[in-house]
């Protein structure tokens, strides 16, 4: 059983609600595995504490915190610095307290998701075709630049709001392809990557429909949904004989540079991790 001492390092996640967050458990999970002292805690901060709360994160000791919904494109105008992936995608999601007591804002969503892709579908090349993006909300935006960095020379972006994916294509240039929402099944044609980044199929939301006709088999399938982790789009996408790649690995993967830049240890995504935080539902 693992004491703290007096030298323990703190990390959290801020969110207001928080206590459905899995990041507690994901944490506590390499904590426990490589014997640190320290601890990771849920922190709920109303939206209207959370500058507040940021502040006080030096002079409270702690290394830095995660940032869940709703605080993630509040944080873009509280921190001291930026990465260059949080101000392309509009929001951070990590926060380092800097040794000189400065707040360092990222977000690696976009390094999450890519992570995973590469690890569960080690055939899937920037190449391979265009990129089918469904949604345009902060996870979208965070896809879509890790896509681009990757060398993706078209991204097909597929939103049921027009006005939300025109303001995606402008900020993001001209590989970004607007495609109507009744076009959807159209916008598979030689695509090499399908992303669903939406809710949809997700427990207690819409099912997700779409016709996978025109997709190749050759073509990657990922959606981040991870209730329930097998999806239906993933469902469907498995029984053709696409690669298909769940939502809970980009969670997983996501979690590591924070993990490493709080605690100094780089952190594994392994089975064993994917079922400890399955466990929990």
């Amino acid at each position: 059983m693992r004491t703290l001492t007096g030298r323990a390092r703190f990390a959290g996640v801020m969110g207001w609600p928080v206590a459905h967050s899995r990041s507690p458990r994901l944490h506590g999970f390499w904590l426990s595995q490589n014997d640190i002292d320290g601890t990771y805690l849920p922190l709920p901060v109303r939206p209207e504490n959370l500058a507040a709360a940021l502040k006080a994160l030096p002079a409270l000791g702690f290394a830095g915190v995660n940032l869940t919904v709703p605080h993630k494109t509040a944080a873009l105008g509280l921190m001291d610095r930026l990465s260059d992936e949080a101000k392309r995608i509009g929001a951070v999601n990590t926060v380092v307290v800097a040794s000189d007591g400065r707040l360092e804002g990222s977000n690696t969503d976009g390094y999450g998701f890519l992570a995973h892709l590469k690890a569960s579908a080690p055939q899937w090349r920037a190449k391979n075709g265009p990129a089918v993006v469904l949604g345009a909300g902060g996870a979208a935006r965070a896809i879509a630049v890790a896509l681009l960095d990757a060398g993706v020379e078209e991204l097909r972006l597929v939103n049921r709001t027009a006005a939300r994916a025109e303001e995606m294509a402008t900020a993001f240039g001209k590989r970004i392809k607007r495609v109507a929402w009744q076009d959807r099944a159209l916008a598979l044609k030689d695509a090499g990557l399908l992303v669903n980044s939406t809710t949809l199929g997700m427990s207690g939301q819409p099912a997700l429909e779409i016709a996978l006709d025109h997709l190749p088999r050759s073509a990657a399938v990922y959606d981040i949904v991870y209730v329930p982790l097998k999806t239906p789009l993933l469902a469907a996408a498995r029984l053709r004989g696409n690669t298909t790649v769940d939502g809970l690995g980009m969670l997983l993967h996501q979690a590591r540079p924070g993990f490493a830049a709080w605690f100094g240890i780089e952190p594994e995504v392994t089975p064993e991790l994917r079922e400890f935080v399955l466990a929990s539902r």
